[in-house]
């Protein structure tokens, strides 16, 4: 395979093209390119990433697992640096208008986060805003440091999320739920039970040990015992690396319900184990007292109906 050190992100265009057209001329005909070349920059964005991304035994082709987990990946990125773009842009045009960053983990990022601000716009007031997904820690130090106004994390029973930093406050922003889920099996039912014979394994699609979300399901597991049936056939810090494989038929992953609630209406995937393996989660708004400036302040206010009670917390959760 060749050697790729520089990425075009339009080669991510290209596999999506090619994912939903499953033929290489076709594809190429959409990019306005002809189909050599279309071939040539498909194999250089394979080369890249350094394994096949399609199926190219059959017609028409298919993405390979690590294609369907790229090109989503690579589509996010886009739309990211799209939505950078534009936040830049306004910040220029704008400048005397303060520009709220939020903090998150990738989790909130992906599905929780856009429809609660699209929530908080619609009932207050838009906020130039922009978003940084990373993990947790990072988000932390980030907070401390000054480099984004807010820090969106999760809460539960097994774990506080969020502390150690001085003049810490926080506020409810929404719940979500860490349910157990894999694909379906033959009979339509989950393809991986925890009721079947004791001591048979039970593929297990494990966060990395730097993902703050396992902090919330690892204490469940080991005092429910579960920890004992689950044997680990992959581990990736991002929940939705592991929703991927998840569908593929991989194993059981424990995911946000907001991120799979698409797949379990289309039956893509399936709750499984038993319904006190869920874990209720609590999304709360961060912000360090101290470091705000009149635009965090009104964000705050609304959000912690401080301004003459007129609003409540309660508005801005999506379940």
């Amino acid at each position: 395979m060749m050697r790729v050190t520089a990425m075009d992100f339009a080669w991510f265009h290209d596999l999506g093209r090619l994912a939903r057209t499953g033929h290489f001329s076709q594809a190429a005909a959409q990019s306005n390119i002809s189909q050599p070349a279309f071939s040539r920059r498909i194999r250089q964005l394979e080369a890249w990433v350094g394994t096949p991304l399609v199926d190219r035994r059959h017609h028409p082709v298919t993405l390979t697992a690590a294609g369907t987990q790229m090109l989503e990946a690579g589509l996010q990125a886009l739309e990211r640096l799209e939505h950078e773009r534009r936040q830049v842009r306004e910040a220029v045009a704008l400048p005397d208008r303060h520009v709220v960053t939020f903090g998150m983990p990738h989790s909130i990022a992906w599905r929780f986060y856009p429809d609660w601000l699209e929530t908080f716009e619609r009932r207050c007031a838009p906020v130039m805003s922009r978003m940084r997904a990373d993990d947790l820690p990072s988000c932390v130090e980030a907070l401390a440091q000054g480099d984004i106004d807010f820090l969106i994390g999760y809460r539960s029973r097994f774990s506080a999320g969020v502390a150690g930093l001085a003049s810490l406050e926080s506020v409810s922003i929404g719940r979500d739920v860490l349910v157990p889920i894999c694909s379906l099996g033959p009979d339509g039912g989950p393809r991986f039970r925890f009721d079947g014979a004791l001591g048979r394994p039970v593929p297990w699609l494990r966060y990395g040990a730097t993902a703050s979300i396992s902090t919330h399901i690892e204490p469940l597991l080991e005092s429910l015992g579960v920890t004992e049936r689950l044997s680990m056939v992959y581990e990736n810090t991002m929940a939705g690396a592991l929703r991927i494989r998840a569908r593929e038929g991989a194993g059981v992953a424990w995911l946000p319900r907001s991120l799979v609630a698409p797949d379990l209406a289309s039956g893509l995937l399936v709750l499984t184990g038993e319904p006190d393996w869920q874990i209720p989660l609590e999304i709360r708004l961060y912000r360090l007292r101290d470091a705000s400036d009149t635009v965090t302040r009104a964000v705050w206010a609304r959000l912690a109906g401080e301004r003459d009670g007129r609003a409540d917390p309660a508005d801005f959760v999506v379940a």
